[in-house]
């Protein structure tokens, strides 16, 4: 496997881009993977990292570790606090408001109900000619989610909310887009992307701006579907 691209190093924290399908740690809900974000990072760097928060499976985009205990506690505090933004894109089914803000509550596996918040901008629509059911094109936009809250799934739901699931997201996207996308594009990756965090570094106090670049399948599918 290839090393894991590292976007951000200190003595503190480190940053990697996360392919899309590589899990952060094990997990007994997957247990058909043997290959971890964690694992991997500790043996290109040589030394123990603690993650600090997690993506889905399924997403891709800026995933930061603490390289010691301390700043690791300071961290997941300051993910807790909502002191940490962060930024996604994501390409969704049809064309979204110009921006708003998707204040829906969350309940999770054990039926406890959770606040949840999320703000949206959209970046850019197109219409292609992608005859799915009774018209003759299809709608996508690209769009940036800002979450205020750090719920399970929570962007994945809220799109989906609001009618537009975000493209190969299983289970809480179209069916029948996803199906298309797989067999007539040979997309089978989830188009959601964490682009950026911005924090105050918990040790030098300076303020701290990660991006990570979009990885192959999202270019190849902005180009396809003209979300340029």
């Amino acid at each position: 496997m290839q090393p894991l691209e590292i976007l951000y190093r200190s003595d503190d924290l480190v940053a990697i881009n996360k392919p899309n399908g590589l899990l952060v740690h094990r997990s007994p809900i997957a247990s058909d993977a043997d290959v971890f974000a964690v694992q991997l990072l500790r043996d290109q760097l040589s030394q123990k990292v603690y993650p600090a928060h997690r993506l889905d499976r399924k997403t891709s985009g800026v995933l930061l570790f603490a390289l010691n205990e301390n700043v690791n506690s300071e961290m997941q505090g300051k993910f807790m606090e909502g002191e940490i933004t962060k930024t996604y894109h994501a390409i969704v089914r049809g064309h979204t408001a110009d921006r708003g803000e998707i204040d829906y509550p969350l309940k999770r596996d054990d039926g406890v109900t959770q606040d949840a918040v999320t703000h949206f901008e959209t970046l850019a629509r197109a219409e292609v000619p992608f005859a799915l059911g009774k018209h003759a094109t299809s709608r996508y936009s690209l769009v940036q989610l800002n979450p205020l809250t750090g719920r399970m799934h929570q962007l994945r739901k809220h799109m989906a909310h609001i009618m537009h699931p975000i493209i190969g997201d299983r289970p809480h996207g179209c069916n029948k887009q996803n199906r298309f996308f797989k067999e007539e594009l040979g997309m089978i990756q989830m188009m959601l992307h964490a682009v950026s965090v911005e924090f105050v570094h918990p040790v030098s106090g300076q303020h701290v701006t990660i991006v990570a670049p979009y990885l192959s399948e999202f270019v190849r599918m902005r180009s396809v579907l003209g979300l340029e």
